[in-house]
C-alpha cells in the first residue's frame, strides 16, 4: 500500500473575465441613460399691465398676509378656518353671484392659504376669481 499524499493545486480565481463583463455593463448603462435636470424648474410668470384698470364695481378683495392672515375688503378676520373665510365672503357678497373675488396674496404667503380662499369662494357660490398683480416697474429688485 502506498500512502502518498497527493498534492493539490490551489484553485485560482481569474478576475479578468469578471472585470470585462462589468466594463461592458457599465458602458451600456452610460450610453443608455439620459441625463436631465429634475431639480430645476423653469417658470415664466406673466407680466400684468396695471395701467389698464378694470371698471368692475362688484369686486371683493381678499388679502392674504405672509403669516396666513386673511382680510376681506380691508376687514381683518380673526379666524383662519375655511368656514370663517366662507362666511365672510358670503356676507360681503350678499348673494350676488357676479361678484369678482380678487385675491391679493403676499409673495411669502403659503400656497395653502390661497387654495383656502379659492375653496371658500366656491363654497360661497362665487365663481369669478382674479389675482392681483403688480407691474414690473413696481416690483422690488432682488
Amino acid at each position: 500500500m502506498q500512502f502518498r499524499h497527493k498534492t493539490r493545486d490551489e484553485p485560482e480565481i481569474n478576475l479578468i473575465p469578471f472585470i470585462d463583463v462589468l466594463l461592458v455593463v457599465l458602458i451600456f448603462l452610460m450610453l443608455s441613460t439620459t441625463y436631465s435636470k429634475f431639480t430645476e424648474l423653469q417658470v415664466t410668470l406673466p407680466v400684468a399691465d396695471t395701467d389698464a384698470q378694470r371698471n368692475d364695481p362688484k369686486e371683493l378683495i381678499v388679502a392674504i398676509g405672509a403669516e396666513g392672515n386673511y382680510s376681506v375688503n380691508h376687514q381683518l378676520l380673526s379666524e383662519r378656518s375655511l368656514e370663517a373665510v366662507t362666511a365672510a365672503l358670503a356676507e360681503v357678497a350678499k348673494g350676488d353671484k357676479e361678484t369678482v373675488v380678487v385675491i391679493s396674496a403676499d409673495a411669502n404667503a403659503r400656497h395653502q392659504a390661497v387654495v383656502t380662499v379659492m375653496e371658500a369662494a366656491r363654497s360661497a357660490g362665487l365663481n369669478r376669481i382674479s389675482f392681483a398683480t403688480q407691474s414690473s416697474s413696481q416690483a422690488e429688485p432682488h
